[in-house]
């Protein structure tokens, strides 16, 4: 007899296109949904040089958040570039997370045999 698939709750996000304020401010924001890889001691910082910088976190979205009741995020400077990856259920539900805070469009997405990858920009969201 087989066991059932097991559902892989983990998404790893990639963020680029930002500064490290507003990288932060997406990974306080995830960490307000979801326990994740990155400790409050690991903030994102600029690097120097003109090269491109991206930070990753890895989000578990079957782990309840250490800090729900956490404030929301500040406002984002500007657009943030995301990479999702994980299995599809686990992707849709940190995107539906950034999308109580933030307006979210797909610029693009990859699908495989049992993960999925979204490309995504974010923007703040717009005030009623």
């Amino acid at each position: 007899m087989n066991a059932p698939a097991q559902s892989a709750p983990q998404v790893q996000v990639v963020l680029s296109d930002c500064s490290a304020t507003d990288a932060g401010h997406l990974f306080t924001e995830l960490c307000r949904h979801f326990d994740s890889d990155r400790g409050a001691d690991s903030a994102p910082h600029d690097t120097e040089g003109a090269r491109p910088t991206m930070w990753t976190g890895t989000f578990d979205t079957s782990a309840p958040a250490a800090t729900p009741d956490a404030p929301h995020a500040p406002p984002l400077s500007g657009p943030v570039r995301a990479e999702l990856q994980g299995e599809p259920k686990a992707v849709t539900r940190l995107r539906e997370a950034l999308e109580e805070t933030f307006s979210v469009h797909e610029l693009g997405s990859a699908s495989g045999d049992q993960e999925i990858e979204l490309e995504l920009r974010l923007d703040n969201a717009a005030s009623s």
